[in-house]
């Protein structure tokens, strides 16, 4: 029992809601949970503008519990099964959510296999629905707990979608850095800890490998409990958010890229290292790598990378008077890597 679970009284009826959420990059990662869907570590990211999920959820009332979804308009029954087994697990938390049948309709604004985190997108737009539909059975409740709890349920989806659920920077797993941080679901990082240079980023996602990974981020999780540099790492993650608090506040560009990098790296090197080892990263994507490596040694412009568990990278660069430069260098020198001159551009402005 925690502070979400319900047992108010409840009147159900047919209803349809809808919602947008977006996606979010993690700038120190998750990688390693515990049952249910608590992280190892804290991590931070960065919630993306256009990259969205947009859902239509609509509930019949008369009808046994099942759950019909489509994605783009194309019935997908592999993952109505996998949101029926996500609404059983939250029962508890929403006492009416078994009572009638479901039909979600659900469209990415980027490609779906992108690379970018669909599932936190996906589960942040469904937990938000759920939150939508609470509210006309069992009344309203304060904006704060709302999100909080939309936040809470998204977790227990996708552990990063909880992240998806705020503005600007956001913290997910309890951290004496961020006071009211939580395992149990993510909080705004303070906007006035933030110098203004991070608070207009761009993020370019090079496409370079737009098909189905060969070992899904649920059995990347499972494989760090068997690493033997586990341990390690989620030690490293909470050094590295007292450096991160610091950078934020004080706007330590060249300290940030190093931090960024070396955590997307070391995500990586956590997969290379696990039991069977994997790796993700295509060759395209160690190419951009050593370019952004040149690029940044012979003009000093601040382009960097951070990588998700996938093949594709996210170049990360300031909105400021370089950006011009950095987008002509990426276009001439690191399309060309990518899988059809796939990139997906978006930004951060909070």
């Amino acid at each position: 029992m925690n502070e979400f679970s319900e047992n108010k009284p409840f009147n159900i009826s047919n209803q349809k809601v809808s919602a947008t959420c977006p996606s979010n990059i993690a700038l120190i990662k998750y990688w390693g949970k515990y049952e249910p869907q608590i992280p190892a570590n804290p991590s931070i990211s960065y919630t993306l503008n256009h990259c969205k999920t947009n859902t239509e959820m609509e509930f019949l009332v008369d009808e046994k519990f099942s759950v019909q979804t489509f994605l783009s308009g194309n019935e997908e029954p592999k993952f109505a099964q996998k949101i029926e087994k996500y609404f059983q697990k939250i029962e508890e938390y929403l006492p009416w959510i078994l009572k009638g049948k479901y039909i979600i309709k659900t469209e990415n604004t980027f490609p779906h296999s992108s690379g970018i985190a669909s599932s936190a997108s996906g589960f942040g737009a469904i937990a938000k629905c759920l939150m939508n539909l609470d509210e006309q059975f069992s009344g309203k409740t304060n904006e704060d707990f709302k999100l909080n709890k939309a936040s809470f349920l998204a977790r227990l989806g996708s552990g990063s979608a909880c992240r998806s659920l705020y503005e600007g920077l956001v913290v997910w797993g309890k951290t004496e850095e961020v006071a009211e941080s939580s395992d149990l679901f993510a909080v705004q990082y303070p906007n006035e800890e933030i110098h203004p240079i991070f608070k207009s980023f761009n993020d370019w996602v090079l496409l370079i490998h737009e098909g189905e990974k060969s070992v899904s981020s649920t059995v990347g999780h499972g494989l760090m409990n068997t690493n033997p540099y586990a341990q390690r790492r989620f030690q490293e993650a909470h050094e590295n958010f007292k450096t991160i608090k610091s950078i934020l506040k004080n706007g330590d560009l060249q300290e940030f890229i190093k931090l960024v990098e070396h955590e997307a790296l070391t995500l990586h090197a956590m997969m290379m290292m696990s039991e069977p080892a994997f790796i993700l990263m295509k060759t395209g994507t160690l190419q951009v790598i050593n370019k952004i490596w040149e690029f940044r040694k012979e003009t000093n412009l601040p382009l960097f990378f951070t990588l998700d568990a996938g093949a594709n990278v996210h170049l990360l660069f300031p909105e400021n008077s370089d950006s011009e430069k950095i987008q002509e260098f990426i276009v001439k020198d690191l399309l060309q890597f990518t899988q059809n001159n796939g990139v997906v551009k978006d930004v951060m402005r909070f």
